[in-house]
């Protein structure tokens, strides 16, 4: 939930794009050359890179139609073809829709940006009582609560038993790693938060809120706001290399979607390319469409792209990375930065086996959507090409070497590391198999039971039952997981022994590629006498 998930040989098919709205207060646009043939040689150079199984891209350009196209299958040894209709899943692309939706209730004067995030949901608690009191509804969307990247994520992802009370009140346990709005740390977690802050206040369930306030007036009748509402038979599938030794390496295979309803407010919506370039321009046009209404108004769009945080900043390009930005800041489910010059607003959304981007340069009047079916990460550097080419950078920059690079890079970061999966660690269990049998508490996560059978330790996440799994020895103390293809991310399970028996039990990712969202690193058990 880079997302979710953001890690890492075909025919074009094309499919013709519907008429554009009107787009009043887009300033001067990029190169209105044809493009097709450019674009099409940018997304098939990158297909045959990586296998790439299909793609979707939509860009919209100022006074033209949107150009819609899907490339490849929708799913590994199936006939249908990716076209522009096909729904993926747009993950955390979904959290600039729950910043428009509370943007909607602040016009409403339902509430305000500032509000004290407590006049609203007495029940909120961070660890510090303080934060809790200075929280506000905008912490909620801009990354910077003090709470380490990704943290909470398992409660939620893959599909657990939690409900969106358990997480609001797991937060007072996570233990923050720097001081409240002292900089940026993606977060899921405050996005769950945000969507029951937008139905206690409106009285609407998220998913109804933004159906009725956001896609239907946009007429994005492909697009629905959770996956549970996905019922259609053109939806992209999901694929993933799973080893050996790890995640990330090896062929594609394909998964099963395994998202909870309960992350539907920070990557729940599911579109086509035709939906999101109606966002797009939505967007571009500060919130106004074609008949004259609006969404939001022009002070909600620019408090939307106003960065709250800096997430980085650096001394600019690099040899594989030309339009590396200088400064990156995060908005309002935006992130905003500088690109080849120009402020770039973008965002990026991962979930198990899909990828997806979307980005504007509104000095340009345009915007790109990249929507992939792989986790590797083919949709951004697609993205960054199709920019260019509009931008008319000179000379072109080989993004599809770059990317190649970069993968190849990973993967033997990867295999290389003793965590990746060749050989365990020096060291050995220290106690009988019975001793570390027992059930475990973590405080935000909850329960794990570890047993004994046919001679061998098992382990059981109470509220993730898919990571069920063997246990086998991984140095002293320390057991890895061998969960089902598919299943999720293994872990390395370190026992702390003191005087003879267990005492806590931590954990961490077993693989360098794993996703932040399986934050295994932030579990703290205890035995539960």
């Amino acid at each position: 939930m880079s997302g979710l998930v953001d890690r890492r040989h075909v025919l074009a098919l094309g499919v013709g794009g519907a008429s554009a709205l009107a787009l009043p207060g887009w300033a001067q646009t990029a190169n209105a050359a044809p493009i097709d043939a450019a674009v099409d040689d940018i997304v098939t150079r990158f297909m045959r890179a990586f296998d790439t199984p299909g793609i979707g891209v939509a860009i919209v350009r100022k006074g033209q139609a949107p150009w819609l196209k899907g490339y490849g299958v929708r799913t590994l040894g199936k006939p249908g073809a990716v076209d522009a209709h096909t729904r993926f899943g747009i993950a955390s692309n979904s959290k600039a829709f729950t910043a428009a939706a509370i943007a909607c209730l602040v016009e409403e004067k339902k509430l305000d940006w500032d509000d004290a995030l407590t006049k609203h949901l007495p029940e909120f608690k961070m660890a510090d009582p303080a934060v809790t009191a200075m929280f506000t509804v905008r912490d909620l969307l801009v990354h910077r609560s003090g709470l380490p990247l990704g943290a909470g994520d398992l409660m939620y992802f893959p599909r657990s038993s939690a409900d969106a009370a358990q997480v609001i009140r797991g937060l007072q346990y996570l233990k923050p790693v720097r001081g409240f709005r002292t900089g940026y740390d993606y977060d899921n977690i405050l996005y769950i938060v945000a969507g029951v802050l937008i139905e206690r206040v409106s009285g609407m369930r998220w998913r109804d809120f933004v159906q009725a306030r956001l896609l239907t007036p946009l007429g994005m009748v492909d697009a629905v706001p959770s996956l549970e509402l996905l019922k259609t038979a053109n939806v992209a599938g999901r694929h993933a290399r799973l080893g050996p030794p790890v995640r990330g390496v090896g062929s594609l295979k394909v998964i099963q979607p395994d998202e909870s309803p309960l992350i539907d407010a920070g990557a729940g919506i599911n579109a086509s390319v035709t939906d999101i370039a109606k966002w797009l321009e939505a967007q571009l046009a500060q919130g106004k469409l074609a008949d004259g209404k609006r969404l939001w108004s022009a002070q909600s769009a620019a408090e939307m792209w106003t960065p709250q945080v800096i997430m980085s900043s650096s001394d600019g390009g690099t040899e594989l990375n030309p339009a590396r930005p200088v400064i990156a800041g995060y908005a309002l489910g935006w992130q905003v930065q500088d690109y080849r010059g120009k402020r770039l607003i973008s965002h990026s959304g991962g979930l198990s086996g899909q990828v997806t981007q979307t980005a504007m340069i509104p000095s340009a009047g345009i915007g790109v959507a990249v929507f992939s079916n792989t986790e590797d990460n083919v949709s951004s550097g697609i993205r960054n090409a199709i920019l260019d080419e509009l931008l008319g950078v000179t000379p072109a920059f080989d993004w599809v070497a770059s990317y190649v690079a970069r993968n190849k890079l990973a993967q033997e970061n990867a295999i290389a590391s003793n965590a990746g999966g060749q050989a365990p660690p020096a060291g050995k269990p220290t106690l009988p198999l019975a001793s570390y049998a027992g059930r475990y508490r973590d405080a935000w996560y909850g329960d794990i039971v570890v047993s004994v059978r046919g001679g061998a330790l098992h382990i059981d996440f109470v509220p993730t039952p898919q990571f069920a799994s063997k246990l086998e020895p991984w140095g002293s103390d320390a057991f890895r997981t061998r969960m089902k293809p598919g299943a999720g991310e293994d872990a390395v399970v370190t026992f702390d022994v003191k005087d003879g028996k267990v005492a806590g039990v931590t954990m961490k990712a077993l693989s360098p590629l794993a996703d932040f969202s399986y934050d295994f690193h932030h579990l703290e058990f205890v035995p539960v006498r």
